[in-house]
């Protein structure tokens, strides 16, 4: 299984110097489409704790309540680096369906899932609707304030609602 196996957002970025500039053009193109979704670095989910273990570059930091009950964070936009793909995680929903869902085949993208898409090069996308994709999700996450000020550095957890 490929891993990037770092401990900060820059050490991420340069982890593979072939797709670097492709890293730092789509976080341009995000933090200029979704300022209001906070960059930080996603460290994963530790052993033994539900959730996904991978690091990535995450943007606006969201909780989920998984099955047992507990919360896990987990980032609204999220940038991983695969071994063939960069691939984009989103974690809104839109009228009670994954919010990907209406912009897959738009974006340039090699293949999407349900909530991820997958693309080689920057290039390959289409900015136009990516940027648009973008603007839509932090607006989603924007319009529930407690979302909003976690995106901003806060900490909420499920009993803070």
């Amino acid at each position: 299984m490929f891993r990037v196996e770092v401990d900060s957002l820059r050490d991420y970025l340069d982890f593979d110097l072939n797709r670097k500039i492709d890293l730092q053009n789509l976080d341009k193109l995000i933090r200029r489409s979704a300022p209001g979704l906070k960059r930080y670095f996603h460290r994963g989910t530790p052993a033994g704790q539900p959730g996904m273990r991978f690091k990535m570059i995450g943007y606006g930091k969201l909780q989920y309540a998984v099955g047992s009950g507990q919360s896990v964070d987990w980032p609204a936009v999220g940038v991983a680096l695969q071994k063939n793909y960069i691939s984009v995680y989103l974690s809104l929903m839109k009228e009670g369906a994954p919010l990907l869902q209406s912009y897959c085949g738009k974006l340039g993208e090699r293949r999407a899932g349900r909530n991820n898409f997958s693309f080689i090069t920057y290039q390959d996308l289409n900015l136009q609707g990516l940027a648009a994709l973008l603007a839509e999700a932090e607006q989603i996450f924007c319009a529930d304030p407690r979302r909003c000020s976690l995106a901003h550095g806060g900490a909420k957890t499920l009993r803070d609602r």
